[in-house]
């Protein structure tokens, strides 16, 4: 008598792959010349500090919801799998649409995946990495067949524009992640990852108000306490030395050097970033995927709208072994190994 899909997965050891992979980006451009004329910086400065050229704007009415939604459209059309086969929901974000409920259950709603439960996850600019490897963790125990992971954030919510040195960097964006259960014989999947959290550096990266400490006021407004602060020569070493030494870790632990890798998806918070750390890794510039000059550092979005497009580009090849990469808030920090499952390539859309 043939096992059912329930009692297979009992027998087996599963494995998270994944099977779509989808982004959206606002159509609103707001160009380094725009913010010229917006505060006291110039094209030359920018990119040659961070590689931005132009980052994108979600209109004012709406929240990432919006954007999580398409995203996660186009990536459950390529999985071809239905909302409604849907076991779990995580998005990754710090700016979610309310902070009741989790933006997860508006995009449920939205989506029509009734059958599925979720919650929204916190983990700054590494926010998508600790959802991937939740919901890895959901399908390895057998829990649940078919995850949907969203990484989304809308930084020009928290951004003051008078402050060159954030409101140059960050954009708006969102990027999603179908993971389904496959047996362990089965090639491709998540094949490991490493993350980190050190609480010491909360006051390099942070906002201070809007929260249970400092829920909105008069007074917090006045003192301009919900727009985003950043140390952003701490969080520049951090980052290159944290991104790099756990990836590497990763690639020692699993027996890889720089010419067996086939891509490295890293967080777009700056090129310089990401030149050192491929360095580090010894990878060659076709071995990284880069598109910070478009979107800038769109938080809990960059690496999986890097991989949508990366995949739509055919940059990643069934196989593959990828790295994903990011450092944020907190700090919180780490990288995923993967071997990519998907044949050909994504119709560009």
């Amino acid at each position: 008598m043939q096992m059912s899909n329930m009692e297979r997965t009992v027998k087996e050891k599963m494995r998270a792959i994944i099977t779509g992979v989808g982004h959206y980006a606002p159509e609103k451009r707001l160009t380094n010349q725009d913010l010229e004329r917006m505060v006291d910086t110039n094209d030359k400065w920018i990119t040659t500090r961070t590689g931005i050229k132009e980052r994108r704007i979600l209109d004012k009415e709406k929240g990432i919801s919006h954007m999580g939604i398409r995203a996660a459209e186009m990536a459950l059309s390529r999985a071809n799998v239905s909302a409604s086969e849907l076991d779990l929901i995580l998005v990754a974000t710090v700016t979610p649409d309310m902070p009741v409920p989790a933006a997860a259950a508006i995009i449920q709603k939205e989506l029509g995946a009734e059958k599925c439960w979720g919650f929204d996850i916190n983990g700054g600019c590494a926010g998508f990495l600790c959802a991937m490897a939740t919901g890895a963790q959901f399908i390895e125990n057998s829990r649940h067949q078919k995850v949907l992971v969203i990484g989304a954030d809308k930084m020009s919510a928290i951004l003051n524009y008078e402050d060159r040195n954030t409101c140059v960097l960050f954009g708006d964006g969102a990027g999603a992640v179908v993971l389904e259960a496959a047996s362990d014989g089965e090639k491709g999947g998540i094949d490991d990852f490493d993350m980190h959290l050190d609480g010491t550096g909360a006051k390099s990266l942070f906002m201070e108000a809007g929260g249970s400490l400092h829920p909105a006021t008069h007074e917090t407004v006045e003192k301009r306490m919900h727009y985003v602060y950043q140390d952003g020569r701490n969080v520049f070493k951090k980052a290159i030395n944290g991104m790099s030494e756990v990836s590497a870790r990763l690639m020692e632990k699993h027996g890889l050097k720089g010419e067996d890798m086939g891509l490295l998806i890293p967080h777009q918070a700056n090129l310089r970033i990401i030149d050192s750390v491929s360095k580090k890794l010894g990878l060659t510039p076709e071995q990284v995927m880069v598109n910070i000059e478009k979107y800038g550092n769109t938080t809990a979005g960059t690496i999986p709208i890097a991989m949508s497009e990366a995949w739509e580009d055919g940059r990643m090849k069934k196989g593959d072994r990828i790295i994903l990469s990011a450092f944020g808030a907190g700090f919180t920090w780490g990288s995923l190994l993967l071997t990519w499952a998907l044949e050909g390539k994504a119709p560009r859309t």
